[in-house]
């Protein structure tokens, strides 16, 4: 059986399977029991991947087949500063499941040339945490967290922009109507001390991350990049979420009614 190797956000590490990513995504949400445990995001990296860093040696004799011919699902191969030592050229398409087990590909596409302008809101995904509010537009909120001129950098970032409504553009007179966010006021507050030109450009709203987000509330995509590169994932048009995505989305829907 073939083997994949997969660099899993949630948690952070380099996981050798023998399933293909639909299968093994699914096992990630609801393990062999087909029980809820969460949200799975991992990114399938490129066949043949070979690392100086990692020790890959002993993967054909650790993942192997069970004895009754079933194929092994996961082999933790490494748990510490994976996205640091994978190339960004390694990396292929992102995977995002559901609390279920539905589960949803997303390849790579051009990075946008310009954004709105306009503040945003990007939920940190590894190696750091933090829900942050920002002036930045994506690719310069990369350059700036992995500059590591800076005192406090890290080398490698992947985040997701989420959804501000109308308070990307008025952050204190704007609509909040659809955002699934609990403390909007102190959101706003954060949002409102990011003034255009001034000192500060970026703002933590939330220091504790619970290893989850909520898919509804994904703006432009997913990005992973370090000073030099960025990746961008387009998350689907609410409209193909609908449509073409349906039974990913409904689940989606579902899973985080039940769980909020």
């Amino acid at each position: 059986m073939k083997v994949h190797l997969y660099l899993s956000m949630i948690p952070e590490s380099l996981v050798a399977s023998m399933l293909p990513p639909e299968e093994f995504g699914t096992y990630m949400a609801t393990g062999t029991r087909k029980r809820p445990h969460g949200h799975a995001m991992f990114f399938q990296l490129k066949e043949g991947f070979q690392s100086d860093y990692f020790n890959l040696s002993d993967i054909d004799t650790r993942c192997v087949a069970h004895s009754d011919g079933q194929p092994k699902h996961s082999v933790y191969m490494a748990v510490y500063r994976v996205l640091e030592n994978v190339p960004l050229e390694a990396i292929e398409s992102l995977w995002l499941t559901t609390a279920h087990g539905q589960v949803l590909e997303i390849q790579q596409g051009p990075t946008p040339s310009k954004f709105a302008p306009e503040y945003h809101l990007y939920q940190e995904l590894c190696p750091l945490h933090p829900l942050i509010a920002s002036s930045l537009d994506p690719v310069r909120f990369c350059k700036q967290i992995t500059d590591t001129n800076k005192l406090i950098s890290v080398p490698k970032m992947c985040f997701v922009e989420l959804n501000l409504d109308g308070l990307a553009t008025d952050p204190m007179e704007g609509s909040d109507k659809n955002l699934p966010y609990h403390n909007i006021d102190h959101l706003r507050s954060c949002l409102n001390e990011l003034k255009p030109n001034g000192p500060k450009e970026s703002k933590t709203v939330d220091r504790v991350w619970h290893q989850s987000f909520l898919y509804r509330s994904v703006k432009s995509g997913f990005f992973v990049g370090d000073n030099e590169q960025i990746l961008y994932y387009p998350y689907p048009s609410r409209e193909d979420l609908e449509s073409k995505y349906y039974a990913w989305w409904r689940c989606a829907n579902d899973a985080e009614l039940q769980y909020a």
